[in-house]
């Protein structure tokens, strides 16, 4: 009999008699990891879960590719006593199958009689675990969770009573549970109606890098670039580690999206088909809602989605739109002085953004197209959009710029659409000041230092004007202007902007 196997980060068909040498070698890749780059609040979060001397079900999920397995891998090596990761797809029987070949492994024993149920399952691992835990602490490490819950195969309830009979009175353990599937993980674990109600005790939510955990990540790597070449990647990859490995050495970044993201080998090129389904069960209408706001870099209301998209209005709609936010692709933005109902939702995840724009339906393939996309139009007013997306998400970052980052702040967005003859305007970050102040955040990116004419001098007092008027503030308004590299001209226009930050800024920790 054959089984398809995860073991680190490949796929294997193997067999009974040749599966303990792939155990072995999964161990020592498991040895050979190399240390965890950035992550520092996890790693920390983690370090107190290691050292709390209770018993402690973790939950940390994350879209695909993020990192979440690398992540517990390489922290809890040294003592972890048993690693089971679902099999997409599969079937209840030959989930049994892995998980007693996968017990066996890390037994060291004769292959273990495949159980007949879940129960019986937990009941081996007990009996595994149990000498062990008497004398240290020990992970165990459920990855690929809700692909171990298959239909009808009562998993779910054996794991809770896995937990609630034994593993929430062993001192000595650590459950982790991981899953891709961002919002499975969050309505049947995390807000569980039944035997899990309650009993998670810490959560990891794992985002993208940021743009200084991808710098520090592509130089442990031995790949040297500069920061506008590191800010190009992201731009199209986004902070995701999977693709980041991508990058080779002494490629610069206009090679390493060429041949990821437009050669018939590229990882990127079919990376987005991919990904959608390995997350939701159907993913037609999540990649309608992607490609919708992909088109929209002021991003979309609920109501403009269902409508772009011929959605219906009921708790369908919610929940594709819940389960896109917490797998990251997409984030809300409540407006400046509106209610959550009133949120903009745009798109955030870079490669999304970048396939639907220049590879999908693209008529240019092979060495050299990415070089004929920038050279393009489109291209200028894409990367615009996607640096304000960037600057958005890294906020914090701004914040220690401006000197606020003990300020109490609320980041919004806001947008007045012109009306009986009015001026309409957008502003698509605001930082809302506790101290009576909101800077007002104007991003701009370029290939060398930016330079304001004065007809968009003009558009920047305006746009200060409409705020005013229509939001009736009467906070201090602060014009700051987020470039690439620094201002050209600011100073031809006195008054107009009282705070300049670079790209430089955005990596800083």
């Amino acid at each position: 009999m054959f089984f398809y196997v995860h073991l680190a980060e490949y796929n294997f068909i193997i067999t009974r008699q040749n599966y303990f040498f792939y155990v072995h070698l999964a161990k020592y890749k498991l040895k050979s990891m190399g240390q965890i780059v950035g992550r520092e609040d996890e790693k920390f979060l983690l370090s107190k879960i290691e050292q709390s001397g209770e018993p402690e079900l973790v939950v940390i999920y994350g879209r695909r590719r993020v990192g979440k397995t690398y992540l517990i891998r390489n922290f809890f090596e040294k003592n972890m006593a048993f690693e089971l990761s679902g099999i997409h797809n599969a079937s209840h029987g030959l989930q049994l199958d892995h998980f007693s070949i996968t017990l066996s492994g890390f037994t060291g024993s004769v292959p273990v009689v495949k159980p007949a149920n879940w129960i019986e399952a937990f009941s081996m691992l007990v009996r595994y675990l149990t000498p062990l835990t008497r004398k240290k602490r020990k992970i165990i490490f459920f990855d690929e969770f809700p692909w171990l819950c298959t239909p009808r195969s009562g998993f779910m309830q054996a794991f809770e009573n896995f937990w609630n009979t034994w593993a929430s009175q062993q001192k000595n353990l650590v459950v982790v549970i991981c899953g891709s599937a961002a919002a499975w993980m969050i309505q049947k674990v995390i807000n569980n109606k039944g035997g899990l109600h309650n009993r998670v005790t810490k959560r990891i939510r794992l985002l993208p890098f940021t743009l200084h955990e991808t710098e520090a990540f592509l130089k442990d790597r031995k790949v040297n670039l500069d920061r506008y070449q590191v800010l190009q990647l992201y731009m199209a990859m986004g902070g995701i580690p999977q693709y980041l490995k991508e990058v080779g050495t002494g490629e610069s970044a206009m090679q390493a999206i060429d041949r990821n993201c437009f050669t018939k080998d590229g990882l990127l090129h079919d990376e987005f088909k991919n990904l959608f389904i390995s997350l939701f069960d159907d993913a037609t209408y999540h990649m309608d809602i992607i490609r919708a706001l992909a088109k929209k870099g002021a991003g979309l209301t609920r109501s403009e989605i269902i409508r772009a998209c011929r959605l219906t209005s009921g708790g369908g709609t919610t929940q594709i739109l819940d389960e896109l936010t917490e797998s990251g692709f997409i984030t809300p933005y409540i407006p400046f002085n509106r209610t959550k109902k009133d949120s903009i939702y745009k798109l955030t995840d870079e490669y999304s953004r970048f396939y639907v724009k220049f590879i999908e339906n693209s008529r240019f393939h092979g060495s050299g197209a990415w070089a004929r996309f920038a050279a393009g139009t489109s291209w200028k007013s894409w990367s615009g959009n996607v640096f304000e997306s960037i600057c958005m998400k890294h906020t914090w970052q701004l914040k220690k710029a401006l000197g606020i980052a003990g300020v109490h702040t609320e980041s919004s967005i806001w947008r007045y659409l012109p009306q009986n003859g009015t001026q309409g305007a957008q502003i698509d970050l605001l930082i809302d000041r506790q101290d009576q102040c909101i800077n007002i955040c104007e991003m701009k990116f370029s290939v060398s230092k930016y330079e304001i004419t004065k007809r968009y001098a003009k558009e920047l007092e305006n746009k200060l004007a409409v705020f005013r008027n229509n939001t009736k503030t009467n906070k201090t308004l602060f014009l700051t202007m987020i470039t690439t590299y620094d201002m050209k001209n600011s100073l031809n226009f006195p008054g107009l902007i009282q705070s300049e930050i670079t790209m430089d800024r955005l990596f800083v920790k």
